[in-house]
């Protein structure tokens, strides 16, 4: 029986934290007196990696830029970060786990840390889009397939 317990699937998570967070207001106090609405611009990015056997690590990073004109009002960097234990899962599902489900585990805490800090900074909070984390890790499945059947 307890050969039978150790080939169940496992996916659970062992715990959420904020890995990394920066702020910058690199012309405050001057550019703060601007009546222009600011351009926003946001980037997200997505890493993981194997910590020991069967656990995981799975980071969302969000990086705000606002900037009126060339100068920069504030620049936000967050990276949410979360730990999954991923056990007796195969090899084609375990990829997508890593890509899809983590990642949407993990980018709520993110959101919400963004909007926080821009909130405590200051300013109106920058709402992150809701993000498809399958459409994603799907367009990056076909773009290594392409490449796999690269033109030289």
């Amino acid at each position: 029986m307890a050969d039978d317990q150790e080939q169940n699937p496992v996916f659970q998570i062992q715990r959420m934290y904020l890995k990394d967070l920066s702020l910058e207001q690199p012309n405050s106090p001057q550019i703060l007196t601007e009546q222009t609405p600011p351009q926003v611009e946001i980037n997200l990015g997505l890493s993981a990696e194997t910590i020991t056997d069967g656990i995981y690590e799975v980071c969302v990073t969000a990086t705000v830029t606002t900037k009126i004109g060339e100068k920069t009002l504030f620049l936000v960097e967050a990276k949410q970060a979360g730990i999954f234990e991923i056990r007796n899962i195969p090899q084609d599902q375990l990829q997508a786990i890593i890509g899809i489900a983590c990642p949407g585990m993990v980018y709520p805490y993110l959101r919400a840390i963004i909007s926080d800090i821009c909130t405590r900074a200051g300013f109106p909070p920058v709402m992150l889009a809701e993000v498809n984390f399958q459409a994603m890790y799907e367009a990056q499945q076909q773009q290594l397939a392409a490449q796999g059947n690269g033109v030289a």
